[in-house]
């Protein structure tokens, strides 16, 4: 029997949680996040109207859920092919070892793995669908000068 919510997050869930949009090929993009980052589903796979499509899909990864769904006219609006709207960052122990996970699967580099200036070691790639994941390990604590002082001088090697 249903019962009152006790709050206004469900439980297991976080005050923001990112949804993606997919143009018909959501279904793929829950086995391919299985194999690149060990997404598993968090409930059943809901399918769309007349069974086409996917109208919701909520996976786990790590303590966070990501939730999908192939665009609808009038529901869910994909960006135009080529745009980037967004993207997705995950904290892991070895981001060394899911950045080759997700590389072997098929994902993209975009930005190889770097010991950056606020702290992380991380790297970026992009998915077959387009998305653009953030991959990291938070390695040091910086004071804000340092911080400053590491921003400047990785702003400086920019330019090249």
């Amino acid at each position: 029997m249903a019962q009152k919510a006790t709050g206004p997050v469900p439980p297991g869930m976080h005050t923001l949680t990112t949804h993606l949009w997919f143009g018909g090929d959501c279904e793929a993009a829950v086995a391919f996040y299985a194999k690149a980052f060990g997404a598993e589903l968090a409930c059943p796979l809901a399918k769309g109207p007349g069974g086409k499509g996917v109208m919701h899909a909520m996976l786990q990864i790590g303590d966070a859920q990501l939730m999908l769904a192939d665009a609808w006219p009038g529901a869910w609006e994909q960006a135009p092919a080529g745009s980037a709207t967004g993207g997705v960052h995950i904290y892991v122990a070895d981001c060394d070892a899911l950045f080759e996970r997700a590389t072997e699967a098929g994902c993209e580099v975009i930005f190889p793995m770097t010991d950056m200036f606020w702290g992380d070691r991380m790297g970026k790639v992009k998915d077959p669908y387009g998305h653009c994941w953030g991959i990291a390990t938070h390695t040091w604590d910086y004071t804000p000068e340092e911080l400053a002082k590491g921003q400047e001088e990785w702003l400086a090697s920019m330019k090249g």
